[in-house]
């Protein structure tokens, strides 16, 4: 039986949702766990799949492994809403990146299917922020970690710069031949010591530098922000022609009007 060692005054549900995709408008749930870790330091655990009601995309599935075909007789989520929000009552919530995502989707469903589910009496604790502050991911902190330095006079541009050369150096020789496990949980090696390879791991999905556009997983350039998210932007430029000088006129990067402009131009101008 899982046990913790949490001091706790009410119940603390750690939970984790599966969905057809990130807008917390848009999207629906697929797969709910709770983890509910009680006052006497015993663990509850209740997981289900849900029908969310629409197609799951192919890249979330890609993701998470959970198909229309797998849901497709498993209850909706306004189904097991009033149960799931009972086993949950007077628990604080815990999450991984829970504040960001977790918590906003699963509220959202709650209203969506006239559950009343208010947070006002409820702490929230996001593992995710805890592990950001205590192991910082920034350029000091990858010296310490891949070379076992104390980098001397971060900020100065020449020794960011040297650092930075370093663990890249210190990143291939420790991860060279390392394999992991992709979203179809195939085992691959990321890592090679080839500046094609390195750059398609860590730059290919770019358009423009301020992400407002992005390739999606065929190669097409997409928008990556506001009501067309997801949409190929020559799409967007040709059903809303004005879209392009919205942009063009809106404060953006020069890069991104400048990246647009060759996709209209490119499309358009044959």
């Amino acid at each position: 039986m899982l046990t913790h060692q949490l001091n706790l005054r009410k119940p603390l549900a750690f939970f984790d949702l599966e969905t057809t995709g990130v807008s917390v408008i848009k999207d629906r749930i697929v797969e709910i766990c709770i983890a509910k870790a009680n006052v006497d330091g015993t663990v509850t655990v209740k997981t289900r799949r849900v029908n969310p009601g629409i197609p799951i995309p192919l890249e979330s599935s890609l993701v998470h492994g959970i198909y229309d075909e797998d849901v497709k007789d498993e209850p909706s989520f306004k189904q097991i809403a009033k149960s799931m929000a009972q086993f949950i009552e007077g628990c604080d919530l815990a999450g991984f990146n829970s504040n960001r995502f977790d918590v906003p989707m699963l509220v959202e469903e709650f209203l969506r299917n006239d559950v009343e589910f208010d947070l006002k009496n409820r702490r929230l604790i996001d593992v995710q922020r805890i592990f950001h502050m205590m192991e910082p991911r920034n350029l000091g902190a990858a010296y310490r970690f891949y070379c076992n330095k104390e980098l001397v006079d971060a900020h100065s541009a020449e020794a960011d710069t040297l650092a930075t050369l370093e663990i890249l150096d210190a990143q291939v020789k420790r991860y060279e031949g390392v394999t992991i496990k992709n979203e179809k949980n195939e085992l691959y090696a990321p890592i090679k010591n080839d500046m094609d390879a390195l750059h398609e791991l860590t730059s290919s999905k770019l358009v423009d530098f301020a992400q407002r556009m992005v390739f999606n997983k065929d190669g097409v350039e997409v928008i990556n922000f506001g009501k067309h998210t997801g949409k190929p932007v020559a799409q967007v430029l040709k059903e809303e022609p004005s879209y392009y000088d919205w942009m063009m006129k809106g404060e953006f990067p020069l890069d991104t009007k400048r990246k647009l402009t060759e996709i209209k131009l490119r499309n358009f101008n044959k």
